[in-house]
């Protein structure tokens, strides 16, 4: 660990997060002909250390022998302060050497707010923010995630960004950098190669254009630039590496547990997820690859849970007789299965009630809307039927609490809309009182979060109701939900706000950003430390409207900032989910019908790929 730290630990609240030395961390010497790199993680140690795709990079990168990957988080509040009064930048866990020192900084957009942190852990480090800033001796700084399919809100602040999978990337990335460190190539020098790398993206070769206060285009500054970048997918996730190892930390994380991948991508097609558009097509890993991994990470973590890891497990075309193994070998040990998503339909009690053969915990379900024409709306393919068969089937069979989540400010939604929410959750409350076989009371909770239009989905160009609309909504509901055995939780309408002012936003949005970090902000999904005040003064003093960016309406014909930064999905297809959402018209799911013609399959060369044996191969 960076030994400057220790004398601060007995300081700081969960000092474990910067100690370093958990299991299975790897410490690898540093040399000239290493190229090295510290994956990011813009918060903290908690959350960082659950985060899949981060344990994957760092086990790639660390299997090469001429290459170093290393892990930092965001320090908490209470460290930051020490680290600034003792004038201690910001390190690495594993060797404790600055930031700034190693050749590539990887940092993993997973949500909009945390890009403040983004910012403070670059101040921290003593690397300036905007790549126009930085010196040859500062180290290449790249983004990757879900949030890089509209990175133009902080594309100044990236040497480069990856679009898509990682895994075959990371080495074209590496071998690159290495040989051209080699060479004593300058920065632009590096930057031009790597923007001939499919998926990599140079924010700095672009110019946007804005004609009367609206992005108008973004223009190539030099020749042979792509003007279109494509996300990068891998076909058959049986040949990609996995980690054999995951890092066991000696604090309390999020999700601490053996996860592995068991398919990527979804094809439900609902409107407003964007993960299910970005992340096409379905690849499903093969039963016994899985077997095989969850074996190794069991004997190399100790861990008692093992999670089975998806957009939607539950999808799994051999879901059933996997767990089924895994429960008859692996529950003797004193292990549980657990799945992070489940259908809402009948198997999914089947399904739960083997993995929660001895403490039912507590199941949850995500009905998104309240009635059948607005789950009709946003491609939501549940009935009532399905969720009366799962709720009492559950009831049925001993559990008490059922969670359920829904949206809020949905497009085409009506008061209507939010009695059916209040009448679901009445419902269910009542299916529990009958059917239960509990001795527990049932419990019911109703979870709401606000509609945030995201980049590459049809909903992309609806604008997000006023906070004023989402407050009454709310309350609305609050007080139609008051009732023994039902809670209310709903989030906060400023932060859903702010998450879609950087959603659909373009570069203009930089400015804010820094202002907002240099006033204080950070840590905004953290309701503790979000400063809405600070945010509405940052945006005044640049002379922008968060309205402008979160609640207006686009035109479908209208150029949007994220356009070249491609998923591998067709505009007309989007376009068309659009118009038959405003119908009401449902799409099925191309996995076990027919192709909904979104292109991902043609235009990246790759398609759904399901387990031998399963109808939809």
């Amino acid at each position: 660990m960076d030994m400057r730290l220790m004398p601060l630990l007995p300081l700081v609240t969960k000092p474990a997060r910067y100690t370093n030395n958990e299991v299975n961390a790897q410490h690898k010497e540093w040399s000239e002909d290493k190229i090295t790199m510290a994956l990011a993680f813009p918060d903290i140690y908690d959350v960082g250390m659950a985060h899949l795709g981060f344990k994957i990079l760092y086990s790639i990168i660390n299997g090469r022998r001429d290459a170093v990957a290393e892990r930092v988080y965001a320090p908490w509040v209470d460290m930051q302060q020490l680290m600034l009064e003792h004038n201690i930048p910001l390190s690495a866990l594993e060797s404790g050497h600055d930031l700034r020192d190693f050749d590539l900084v990887g940092f993993t957009l997973q949500h909009e707010l945390s890009y403040t942190n983004i910012l403070k852990m670059l101040d921290l480090a003593g690397i300036p923010r905007r790549t126009s800033q930085r010196g040859e001796d500062d180290p290449l700084v790249v983004a990757g995630g879900p949030c890089a399919f509209n990175v133009e809100p902080i594309a100044d602040f990236f040497d480069f960004v990856v679009l898509g999978e990682g895994e075959e990337v990371i080495h074209e990335i590496l071998d690159l950098v290495k040989e051209k460190k080699g060479q004593e190539a300058g920065r632009t020098e590096i930057l031009k190669e790597l923007a001939r790398v499919p998926g990599v993206y140079v924010p700095s070769f672009y110019r946007p254009v804005y004609a009367n206060g609206r992005f108008e285009s973004l223009e190539p500054l030099y020749r042979g630039l792509p003007t279109r970048i494509e996300k990068r997918v891998v076909a058959d996730l049986n040949t990609l590496p996995f980690p054999e190892e995951f890092v066991v930390p000696f604090a309390e994380v999020v999700h601490d547990r053996v996860m592995v991948e068991i398919l990527r991508g979804c094809t439900r097609g609902c409107r407003f997820c964007q993960a299910g558009m970005i992340y096409r097509p379905v690849r499903e890993r093969d039963p016994e690859v899985i077997k095989e991994l969850v074996a190794k990470l069991v004997e190399s973590t100790g861990y008692d849970e093992i999670s089975l890891s998806s957009l939607s497990s539950g999808d799994y075309t051999q879901i059933g007789p996997l767990v089924r193994e895994l429960i008859d070998t692996y529950q003797g040990c004193g292990m549980s299965v657990s799945l992070p998503s489940l259908r809402l339909d009948s198997f999914a009690v089947e399904l739960a009630q083997e993995i929660q053969k001895a403490r039912k915990t507590g199941l949850t379900f995500a009905p998104e809307a309240g009635t059948q024409r607005l789950r009709d709306v946003i491609n939501k393919n549940v009935t009532d039927q399905d969720l009366k068969e799962v709720v009492q089937g559950a009831f049925q069979a001993g559990w008490s609490r059922i969670k359920l989540y829904f949206m809020i400010g949905l497009p085409t939604e009506t008061e209507e809309d939010l009695d059916g929410i209040v009448d679901l959750a009445h419902r269910v409350l009542k299916w529990g009182r009958e059917f239960r076989t509990s001795p527990r009371r049932p419990e019911v909770t109703v979870s709401v979060a606000s509609f945030v239009p995201k980049a590459h989905t049809p909903f992309q160009w609806m604008g997000q109701d006023t906070l004023e609309s989402l407050a009454a909504k709310q309350a609305y509901l609050k007080e139609r939900l008051r009732r023994p055995g039902i809670t209310f939780n709903f989030h906060h309408g400023e932060q859903s706000l702010l998450e879609a002012v950087f959603a659909r936003g373009d570069r203009r949005l930089s400015q804010v950003l820094e202002r907002a970090v240099d006033m204080g902000c950070q840590f905004d999904s953290w309701i503790d430390q979000f400063r809405y005040d600070l945010w509405l003064q940052a945006f005044r003093d640049v002379g922008l409207d968060p309205a402008d960016y979160a609640q207006r309406s686009l035109e479908p014909s209208q150029p949007l900032p994220w356009s070249h930064l491609s998923p591998g999905l067709d505009t007309e297809f989007l376009r068309r989910e659009w118009q038959l959402a405003q119908q009401g018209i449902p799409t099925a799911d191309c996995r076990w019908d027919r192709c909904t013609r979104c292109a991902v399959c043609f235009d990246l060369a790759v398609a759904n790929r399901l387990t031998e044996g399963s109808s939809g191969e």
